[in-house]
Order: structure tokens, then sequence, then C-alpha cells
């Protein structure tokens, strides 16, 4: 490697290594990078870091601009909610000028105390009467670059705490156990593990190891105050494609052991008070179908008042988008098979590789088809693309979770209700949980207000859906957008009163068609739950223009109290916002959601454009409030979240057609709506930006590789770029394991064939004489030397192979960081300034 002065590009030498697979040869000139040790190596990384810091130095004012605007909106002084854990309430402080939080506790003031105590959240902790530091990770990580709290479990009394560290960034953690009222650790420590908890009296500690291939492989067995090195494994997986966990039940009766590849899952139980007996499967694992199971009680409801114990099983063994049964444990002794017992929500096979054994035809049906069911829950009668998620029964409560029309849902109804609808053997009457609406906001408005009167047409040519009769400009009167999403939407129900006309609207949906602009937003869930026996249900939403809000809620009365919104300081006005969902049509006729942000005041027409996706392991990319892209936002960037395949957005089917041999659905969906919002009109090719990590990374080389002129710059996060050398190599860390997701191309040819045509290292121009390396976009990489998920050698090969091309593309590696990136919030917002500072002088923006 050579490097000619501090501007120029550092040419990487070349050492041809040959590929030979199915026939294939692949000559890799630059797979000596692999050597982590090698002084080539790390002489070449230093010259890229020097390289990108003489790129971006221009950039110092913006950044530091952008630094300060992120700093001004955040309250760095702050405290969460208390959150009642058996006879503490355990809550989190921040505090200016520290990297990172601070855990806290105080006690409960009785068994009836659920009514969190208002603690000063300016206050130092430990500074209130009966307030206690339980784990200050300022101190702890002390003579730390890098500081990583693994997990951290607290015995029932609340003495002892259990708890790992990551200084490495490579996700292996150290456990100890501390005695929080002397502040003394005993000596035994377990290193390097994945992660640990204790049973509830604190005698037993269970833990898992990693193998060298970095998966979390066993289960080992601690008494308390015992040499480590006397533990006993009382679990091994055989299996290179299951990881392994434990833990504790909900209810603390069971020790669990959790067992699963990317399809095929396992619940192994041992009972709390046999600590030393064997573990037995709850279900025997059967491949392909995925199943969790967790415990509950009807109090009371049997006869004579007798409780009635119940198991709540999740599985796709009956239904690929999966189904909730619960079984009356009176009936028989485990163990127990998929699909028995009472069914209480099942998802839509429609569009999934087994929706035909679920009803004939639904496999060629489309992902978003009305789906009806009889004995489905009435909230989910009619939905499009739904998916259950989960249900957890409290002993006042029972919630459940689900996917419908791209965006997550939550419903709620009462214990004695749900017990009632048990024994009838009817429909559960849950009821959806929809989020206050802001006074006076955009989104409850039922009418189009003026400024988006000027781009209601061109939402709707976004979407494939001009009314031919009024001509591509015309706005359609409001009422008939309320009264065709009505049609479109049925009968809603809702814990504060409102129909789904609060909201959503739509552009002229029919009930056999999506809903074509979806205007309200949000992410929702509960959370904050950790007690059985809590009275009432937390939950907690966001969306992209409105921060976080924790709630609580009697599902019995209704009655909802705000317990939290995260604060903006500044002069941030969630109304100064707009978000919009709209639906485009890809090449193959899919129909994509892609979700809109921008500043309300801002014209949306030749916008500069940041573009984000990531599309893998069936991970939706769900509204979320963002601090930092506020300052996007306010200089005039159109935001823009493509749902692309892969992800879970729509259900199992979503995830399906994106994966293995339809992987490529996930690039042409993303290129397909950036094409798709540049054609309306909406954003200028030389000004829009795309960003991905990881997989998400993958995405923005093989979008690069597809479609160049599409994007002026592509920020690529760790990106898994050099995808098909590290799935052909099983003692890579994770390899395996990754075989359900992308296929095995080690084995067989046409997935060999497949991953070769799109792995972005390999398609990637690889000299000038490319006709795309003059078309391609300025490309910026992020990358971790201690990254084990995405080792760093696939982003350094991709970079060399870019610059050989004559590509502008720079690097920014991190010496001390892992996959998650560099540890502690200061550091983290510098490291997001340096980013968009880049991403917003490509769109032509610096200042």
């Amino acid at each position: 490697m050579t490097e000619s002065g501090n501007r120029d590009v550092p040419v990487a030498k070349r050492e041809p290594f040959t590929r030979e697979h199915h026939g294939d040869t692949f000559v890799d000139p630059y797979e000596w990078m692999r050597d982590k040790q090698s002084p080539d190596v790390r002489d070449y990384v230093a010259a890229q870091n020097r390289l990108c810091e003489e790129r971006n130095k221009p950039l110092a004012s913006l950044r530091n601009t952008l630094f300060d605007e992120l700093k001004s909106h955040v309250q760095e002084t702050d405290m969460s909610v208390p959150t009642r854990m058996d006879g503490y309430w355990y809550f989190t402080r921040t505090q200016q000028g520290k990297q990172y939080a601070v855990q806290c506790r105080m006690p409960i003031a009785g068994p009836d105390d659920w009514d969190p105590p208002q603690v000063d959240a300016t206050g130092e902790p430990g500074s209130l009467p009966g307030e206690q530091v339980v784990f200050d990770a300022n101190t702890e990580s002390e003579g730390h670059d890098f500081f990583r709290i693994g997990g951290m479990d607290i015995s029932k009394d609340g003495r002892w705490m259990l708890y790992g560290v990551d200084v490495e960034g490579d996700e292996r953690y150290d456990y100890r156990i501390r005695d929080l009222e002397s502040g003394e650790e005993l000596p035994e420590v377990f290193k390097g593990i994945s992660g640990a908890c204790f049973t509830p009296d604190a005698q037993w500690v269970f833990y898992t190891v990693l193998d060298d291939a970095w998966r979390p492989c066993a289960v080992f067995r601690h008494r308390v105050g015992t040499p480590v090195d006397t533990d006993a494994e009382v679990f091994r997986e055989q299996d290179e494609r299951f990881w392994a966990g434990v833990g504790m039940s909900f209810d603390e009766r069971s020790i669990v052991i959790g067992t699963g590849s990317k399809t095929t899952t396992e619940v192994l139980m041992l009972p709390v008070d046999t600590p030393e007996g064997e573990f037995k499967a709850f279900i025997p694992r059967e491949n392909g179908v995925e199943y969790d199971v967790s415990f509950a009680c009807f109090e009371g409801a049997g006869e004579n008042g007798a409780d009635i114990p119940v198991a709540v099983v999740y599985h796709n063994a009956l239904n690929p988008n999966f189904e909730i049964d619960v079984i009356d444990m009176r009936k028989h002794e485990p163990p127990y098979r998929l699909g028995e017992g009472v069914c209480v929500a099942s998802g839509s096979p429609y569009g999934c590789e087994h929706g035909d054994d679920v009803e004939p035809g639904a496999s060629a049906r489309p992902i978003g088809a009305p789906y009806t069911k009889p004995g489905n829950p009435a909230i989910l009668q009619g939905a499009h693309g739904l998916g259950i998620e989960g249900i957890a029964i409290h002993r006042n409560f029972v919630t459940m979770s689900y996917r419908a029309e791209s965006l997550p849902h939550l419903a709620v109804m009462t214990k004695q209700a749900a017990a009632e609808d048990f024994l009838a053997q009817r429909p559960w009457r849950f009821t959806e949980l929809v989020p206050p609406a802001l006074e006076n906001d955009w989104d409850v408005d039922e009418s189009v207000d003026e400024v988006n009167e000027e781009r209601a047409a061109v939402w709707r040519s976004v979407g494939g859906m001009e009314d031919d009769t009024a001509g591509p400009h015309a706005v359609r009167d409001a009422a008939n957008v309320v009264d065709d999403f009505q049609r479109a939407q049925g009968d809603g129900h809702a814990v504060h009163g409102a129909s789904r006309k609060a909201m959503t609207s739509s552009d002229g949906a029919t009930a056999d068609a999506m809903p074509g602009e979806t205007r309200r937003l949000y992410s929702i869930g509960a959370g904050g739950n950790p007690s059985y026996d809590a009275p009432r249900m937390r939950y907690s939403f966001s969306s992209y223009t409105r921060p976080g809000e924790l709630h609580d809620i009697d599902p019995a009365t209704g009655e909802d109290r705000l317990l939290k919104r995260a604060t903006v300081l500044g002069d941030f006005d969630p109304r100064d916002y707009m978000e919009r969902r709209v639906w485009i049509t890809a090449r193959d006729g899919e129909r994509i959601p892609v979700s809109l942000v921008w500043r309300r005041d801002v014209p949306t027409c030749d916008s500069a454009m940041f573009i984000t996706g990531y599309g893998a392991y069936e991970i939706s990319s769900d509204p979320g409030f963002s601090v930092a892209r506020i300052s996007m936002l306010d200089r005039g960037v159109l935001y823009a979240v493509p749902h692309i395949r892969g992800g879970g957005e729509m259900g199992r089917a979503w995830y399906e057609q994106g994966r293995r041999l339809n992987k490529k659905h996930t690039f042409e969906d993303f290129v397909d709506a950036t094409m798709a919002l540049q054609n309306a009109g909406l954003a200028n090719p030389s000004r829009t930006v795309a960003d991905g990590g990881s997989a998400g990374g993958l995405l923005m080389g093989a979008v690069a590789n597809l479609a160049p002129d599409c994007f002026a710059g592509i920020e690529a996060d760790v990106p898994f770029v050099d995808a098909l050398t590290s799935i052909l190599d099983p003692s890579l860390p994770l390899t395996v394991t990754e075989w359900d997701e992308w296929g095995d191309p080690l084995h067989d040819a046409e997935v060999y064939r497949y991953m070769k045509s799109y792995t972005p290292y390999e398609n990637a121009p690889s000299d000038a004489d490319d006709p795309r390396a003059a078309l391609f976009p300025k490309i910026f990489i992020t990358t971790s030397m201690n990254d084990t998920r995405v080792l760093y050698v696939e982003p350094l090969k991709w970079l060399a192979r870019l610059q050989s091309a004559g590509i502008d593309a720079i690097a920014k590696i991190e010496v001390e960081a892992g996959h998650g990136g560099i540890s502690g919030r200061y550091k983290q917002w510098q490291e997001l300034a340096y980013e968009n500072a880049w991403c917003l002088s490509v769109m032509g923006i610096t200042h």
C-alpha cells in the first residue's frame, strides 16, 4: 500500500486469491485484508482514516453546528418514569455532561403502591430520601474507551445484582455478582459469555457461552459461592444454525432455555424450585415451526371460584403469519401440541409461501388483500397484511400486539372479559388502543390544509392512483375522502372513542384495496409492565414527528394518564412537521409503502432527499422520533423510508418475498420507490442521499450497482457488502446461522449463482472503464475493527475496489467500537453529526 500525499487516495496492494465453488472462479485481490494483525492492514486503515479526515475537514463548521443543534434539543439532565419491580421503584437518570445513564431505585411505600413516585429529575443520583444508586456506568466505564452494559438482573429481595459489561465492542460480556447493600462483589466472574440470569432467590446463575463462531451455543449452571470452573453444562445446541439463550419465565416459576434458528424454535423448561433437575421441551422441535410459550391464570374463573391455569402459545405451525392459542392446563399435563387450545387470533395467510395450507389459493393472493376469519377479534376483521405478534396476560388486563396496514397496532381488554370469552369460546373483545392526538394538529383535521391541497395530486401520482375524472392536479372533495376511507376501513374500535378515521385518510381506496395515503403514523406497544399484578397497563408510542410518550390506562374505565412525554428543547413544535405514508407500485406489481416526513412550511418539490431502508430478518422500519432528524428537516430535506420486502411491515409474506431466492425484491423495491418519488417531482436525483446499515448496508451497495444515477451519495454503515464470501465460510462468526436468511451457497449451486449476481463487492465497478463508474454516487462508509457481526474486512475490500475504479469513496473506521458503533451519548452525537454533515454536503447544503 502506498500513499503519495495527504489528499491522495491510498492504493491497496493486490494479492490474487482464488475462490472456486460450483464451477465458478472468482479472483479476489483484496482478501489479504482479512488478517487483522497484519501491519499492512493497520497501515491501510490508518491511511484511509487520514483521507477521510482530510476530505471532511471543510465540514468542521457544519459538524459543530449540527452537534450544537442536536444538543440544544436534548434535556440532558432527565430521568425515566419509575417502574415497579418487586419491592422497589426503578428508574434511570441522565446528567448534563455525563456520557452514560445512572440506574437508581427507591423502595415502594407498600404492597398497594402502584403510583410511581414523583422524583426530582434535576437532582443528583442518590440525593433523595431512600434513593439508591444501583449502577453508575460513568464510574464503571472509567479507563475504558468503549463500555456497554450487556444485561442486569436483580434478585427478588433486591439485594443481589448480576450484571455484564463489554469493554471491547465484541459482544462478549464479563458478568459479576454485586451485593447492593455493601457494594462488594463476589469472587466469581463469568468471562466472555453471551448472557446470564439469576433464579429469584439469587442462589443460582444460569448463563450462555459462545463458540468460536460467536454463536451462543450452551447453557451452564452455577451455584453462587462456588468456583466457576466447577459449573455444570445443562444444555448444548448441536445444530450450528441455532442460537441458545436462558432466562426466567414471566411468572418466575420456571427457568427457560430458548433455542432457535431463523425459521425454527424450541422452548425447554425447568421448575425453579428444582434448579438441578433436567430441562424438558415444552413442545418438541419441528423444523420450520416457530413458537413461544408463557403461563398465566384466570383467577377465580373456574368452578367454585377456582383458578384456571393456562399456557399461552404463540406459533406458526398452522398459520405462516402466526396464531395465539390459550391452553387450559387443567385438562392434562405436558407435553402439549401446537394448535391445541382455543385460538384467540390468527394472521393472514395471503401471499405466504405456505398460505395454501391455511386456505386454498391464499399464496397467490395479494399480500394486502383484506383478511376475514371467523373467530378472530372484531378489530382484526378485514385487516390488510395482518400479522399476529404476541399476547400478554396480566392479573388485571390482557394486551395483544399485531401488524396491519404496514403499521404496528396494540389492543387491550380486561382480564375478566378475557376469562368470559375464553370459557364461552367466542371471539375475544379486544379494543384497539389509539394514542391521543395533539390539540389542533393536522393529523385529526379531516380536511386537507392549504399546503397539502397543492400536493394531494402528487401523492396520488406517486402511488399510481391518479383521479382521471378530475385531472392530474385536482384535489378531491374532502368529504369524499372521508367517505372513501370509511368504506375502506369499516367501523373501528378505540379506547379513546376515536375511530380509525382519526388516524388516517384515503385518496379513494375501496374495501378491496389498500388505503392509499396514511396520514397518522406511529409505533405503539405495551412497555414497562414487568409486574403481573399491576392494576393499570403502560404503553408507549412515538411517530416521525411526535416525541415518545409513556401512558398508562385502566382498561376497565378507559382512563388514560400521560406519565411522561419526551422533552425536546428549543422552539420545536411537532405541528411544524408533516408525515405521510404513500404506496408506490414496484416493477413486479407489488404495492410498497413509503413513509415521508418534511417540514410543513417547506415545499416538497425537487427537494433534497434522505432515503433510508433495511429490508431483512423480518425487522420492520417503524415510525420513530429522532432529535437529529430535526436539523435535516429544518434545512428543507425530505426524509423517506421505503418499507421494502425482507422486513416484516406486512407480515410474514413481506419477509418471505425479500429473502433467499427472492432477495433482489429488497433492492428493486428501494430503487423503484426512489425513482417514483423523483419522477413525481418530489426529490431531485442530484440531491438524493441514501443510507443503510448492516444488512441495510448490503442494500446500499446493491442499489448503487443497480441504479447509480438515482443517488448523489450513499452512506453505508457497517455494510454487509461481501455477503457471498462470508456466507460461504462456515468458520466465520455467525455464518451457518445465516443460511436460513440468505440460503446456503456452499452446498446449493442455485443459491451461489443468485447471491453472486447481487453481492455488492463482486458486482461493483473494478476499474474506470466500467461505464457505471462515471455515474456512481459518492460513497461514505463507516465500520468498526471489533465488529463481530459484519467483519471490518468486508467494507475495506469494497472500499478498495471502488477507489480502484476512480469512485469517490471514503471510510471512517473505528478501532475501538463494535457493530453498534462507539459508546457514550456525546460521542454518539458527535458521530451522528459527522455522518449527517457529509450527507447534507452531498445534497448541496453546507450550513
